[in-house]
């Protein structure tokens, strides 16, 4: 198992913090409060922490940098620990995926997110590892305001089993690598479990 850089996707600042964009910075804090750690130091225009999973060290990051400059922390962590693009995972939100859902996938486009965009265009490249949180998408078409709206309380009560399920994923990655991780995990609705 190597060293990954898992980088959460979000806005900083209080205004955002239930936001369904933030869902990358939901993760990340969802993972920090279980496994003891904190995501505090600053570093690469973001906070950073370290988990120790299975004796090897994963950075954590979340980019303070606003959605739409994602890239600059990104590019900054994986040129400072040396590591190729196949050793980063971001997680973000996802429009094309109903709540409930989390998915697994390498590469592909950015699909109008501007973080990802950001990132795409910082690394030159897309085909990294992504963690895609579903949101759904609005009934009607203002996305914007709908991905900067606050998470409604009925998926609120939902999200921690949403992003334990996303957790689960994660080790598994980790452990076992992404074609058994998505065979076993892709198609999973965490509301019905």
């Amino acid at each position: 198992m190597s060293t990954f850089v898992i980088a959460g996707l979000g806005n900083p600042g209080p205004q955002y913090q239930w936001t369904r964009h933030n869902a990358g910075f939901l993760f990340l804090d969802r993972l920090s409060n279980l496994e003891q750690f904190p995501i505090t130091r600053k570093a690469f225009s973001g906070l950073t922490g370290e988990w120790s999973y299975r004796g090897n060290r994963q950075i954590l990051l979340k980019p303070q940098t606003f959605m739409n400059l994602s890239g600059r922390s990104v590019m900054q962590a994986l040129q400072f620990y040396k590591l190729p693009l196949s050793q980063l995972i971001v997680v973000h939100d996802e429009l094309d995926l109903p709540f409930g859902t989390v998915r697994l996938k390498q590469g592909g486009g950015h699909g109008g997110h501007n973080g990802l965009r950001s990132i795409m265009e910082q690394l030159g490249r897309g085909d990294f590892l992504r963690l895609r949180i579903g949101i759904g998408r609005p009934p009607r078409g203002d996305t914007t305001g709908y991905v900067l709206g606050t998470i409604p309380p009925d998926q609120m009560e939902a999200l921690s089993r949403v992003l334990d399920g996303g957790l689960d994923m994660l080790e598994m990655l980790l452990d076992e690598g992404l074609p058994k991780t998505m065979s076993l995990f892709n198609n999973r609705n965490f509301l019905e479990t």
